[in-house]
């Protein structure tokens, strides 16, 4: 078996040890995952984990997701090919991949330059066509682009960024972890009906902290550590 083919071995072993053995359950997510190639949002040092159970280094002390994490709240956002999706804090754009292929749209914000420009190169690559990669503060959201039918966000916060709350369309779901920064943290889903906003909360979690004029000081970065 040549690289390529080991590559695609560990990804599907990934899936079933890492995500569908802990109860992702949504078929087309499990599909999106088997599809998306890990390896190729992480330093070409890393490769031989991109398909591990762990967060992993992308540079500017930022990481990209565990499978697991990324698969969760990939299903908590309820997607289909009508649905607008935000991702905010997209960094590697591994999540952002996996969004695109269940998505109808998808608006990526990044804060750091570098991310954003190499996360465009590679999803480019793979012929993802219903993506725009921004640079920009994600906790403000892009209300040019607003309602939305989904918003994920993949650094922790206290409560959930005011702006992307209003940025939801009616029915929308908002998935961000909460909590204290550097210790744990609450995977939270926020479901809009009209102008009240009910809460359900989900699995412990660790995220670094969400950067910009509605986040916090510290680290954004786009996954769990």
């Amino acid at each position: 078996m040549d690289d390529a083919g080991k590559l695609a071995d560990r990804r599907l072993r990934m899936v079933e040890d890492q995500i569908v053995y802990r109860g992702v359950t949504d078929t087309d997510v499990v599909a999106a995952m088997r599809s998306v190639p890990r390896h190729l949002f992480v330093p070409p040092e890393r490769e031989g984990e991109a398909y591990a159970d762990e967060a992993l280094p992308i540079g500017h002390g930022q990481t990209i997701s565990q499978p697991y994490m990324v698969a969760l709240m990939t299903q908590l956002l309820r997607l289909d090919v009508r649905k607008k999706i935000l991702d905010v804090g997209s960094g590697s754009g591994y999540q952002t991949a996996v969004l695109c292929e269940l998505a109808g749209e998808v608006f990526a914000v990044e804060r750091i330059p570098e991310l954003a420009d190499r996360s465009r190169v590679v999803l480019e690559k793979l012929g993802y066509d219903n993506v725009t990669v921004i640079t920009g503060d994600g906790t403000l959201g892009l209300p040019e682009q607003a309602p939305f039918d989904g918003i994920l966000v993949a650094a922790a916060a206290p409560e959930a960024p005011r702006p992307l709350l209003q940025q939801l369309a009616d029915g929308g779901r908002l998935v961000v972890p909460l909590g204290p920064l550097h210790r744990e943290q609450t995977l939270t889903v926020f479901t809009r009906a009209g102008a009240s906003f009910r809460r359900d909360e989900h699995v412990y979690c660790r995220f670094v902290p969400l950067i910009g004029e509605e986040g916090l000081g510290g680290t954004q970065g786009d996954g769990a550590v």
